[in-house]
């Protein structure tokens, strides 16, 4: 018997993540804002309830919120990251065999024994809510397709409660693939729904029972890859170590816009700061670095302006100081004064295992001084916060900063914003 695959899914995961640490959040809506505070990107159920959409714009909803005595708070990342980290550390004590998908998702190769699936699920569901705050709901199927389909139906209606539902060889799974809309199956974006939809296909059962060449001829070879999956044969691995990273980015829109040349290079050498931290915690060096600005896309006053650069080293680094030189030059070649910038970002790409640095540290004294300097650093942000050593040339507080105006407290990654019981 082949092992059944589990999809968890953390509910409303950043507005639930508000909740766990403040009592006064429960049973009343909450959403959480994208960068800037611009757009609704999360939405607790009652939020939903009041006629809040996903990627509403603030200023259209505000009046509705505050009618409602809604919850309104700016992305906290750090705190979501947090959290996502101990309900993901949660699931290896249930099985050793987790695939993190996402921020708030995971598959699980389940062994499936007779009711342990169904009373292993409420297992986790309970322990998740108890040990972390976090409600979540599961689907279990034989494939990673319908374990998704179960999920996305454990979450509605009378099985809401439960936020559990096995399709694993179940008689459940032919009605329900009847019932779900073939642009609602992971995997089928908008062209291949519409080329599915010219055919007839409306349905997921549809798609499942299409032949074979028919499904590879007008879906690829991927999508014919999902037809199978909906039949219960595995065709997407369960991969259980995360694929090494080609690239690290690290961007944001800017609170207001820069103008000044100053300005720019500082957002971007705190970008570069960020993403250099990233790298050297996955155990990596980099071998170029793109830098690119733009103007505000929906205001071209006096004009739009866009532009990217990347320099190219013969050597691997990830040392800030030497990735530092390469961005202020790659900079300087697409900087034009005159224009009001929005956003700006790095990409840090030729991304090696820092094994491949040791033959440079014997024969470059510089280099090898910057990586023990490097290193020293990292160790001593980790012990007592972030930027508590950084670079003159990084500036931590600056005008150019997204808008958080409304951000919750750090609870689990700053020691001064920790809950203090009194």
């Amino acid at each position: 018997m082949s092992n059944a695959i589990a999809l968890l899914d953390c509910n409303n995961f950043y507005a639930s993540c508000e909740r766990v640490f403040d009592a006064r959040l429960k049973e009343k809506p909450v959403v959480v804002l994208s960068n800037n505070d611009g757009c609704v990107i999360a939405r607790s159920d009652e939020a939903k309830a009041i006629g809040v959409t996903m990627g509403s714009p603030l200023f259209k909803v505000l009046d509705l919120l505050e009618t409602h005595d809604a919850e309104i708070f700016s992305s906290n990342y750090a705190l979501y990251g947090d959290m996502s980290l101990r309900v993901m550390n949660l699931l290896h004590n249930f099985t050793p065999e987790v695939e993190i998908y996402s921020i708030d998702e995971a598959f699980l190769n389940l062994e499936p024994r007779k009711n342990s699936l169904d009373n292993l699920a409420h297992s986790i569901r309970e322990k998740m809510y108890k040990w972390t705050g976090i409600p979540v709901s599961i689907g279990i199927a034989e494939t990673k397709v319908l374990a998704k389909i179960a999920n996305k139906r454990a979450k509605k209606g009378e099985l809401r409660e439960k936020g559990v539902l096995n399709l694993y060889r179940s008689d459940k799974t032919e009605p329900i693939l009847k019932e779900t809309l073939v642009q609602d199956v992971w995997g089928i974006g908008y062209r291949s729904t519409l080329k599915l939809k010219a055919n007839n296909i409306l349905t997921a059962w549809q798609l499942r029972e299409m032949d074979n060449r028919f499904a590879r001829r007008l879906l690829t070879v991927v999508g014919a890859r999902i037809a199978l999956e909906l039949r219960g044969i595995k065709c997407l691995p369960f991969e259980q170590v995360q694929t090494k990273k080609h690239s690290i980015t690290c961007s944001r829109s800017f609170g207001q816009t820069v103008t000044n040349y100053i300005q720019i290079k500082e957002a971007i050498l705190y970008f570069l700061t960020r993403a250099c931290e990233k790298m050297r915690k996955h155990n990596l060096a980099a071998n170029a670095i793109t830098v690119f600005i733009s103007t505000d896309r929906f205001r071209p006053v006096p004009e739009p302006y866009t532009n990217s650069a990347t320099y190219s080293s013969t050597y691997p680094t990830d040392s800030n100081q030497e990735i530092q030189e390469w961005t202020i030059k790659t900079l300087e070649r697409i900087y034009k004064k005159g224009f009001d910038y929005r956003k700006a970002g790095i990409i840090l790409s030729g991304l090696v295992p820092n094994e491949n640095l040791t033959t440079r540290m014997f024969d470059d004294e510089k280099f090898q001084q910057q990586h023990k300097l490097m290193k020293a650093i990292d160790e001593i942000n980790q012990k007592f916060g972030k930027d508590t050593v950084r670079f003159g040339s990084v500036k931590t507080e600056a005008s150019w900063k997204m808008k958080q105006t409304r951000k919750s407290q750090s609870y689990t990654t700053n020691w001064n914003e920790i809950l203090t019981v009194s």
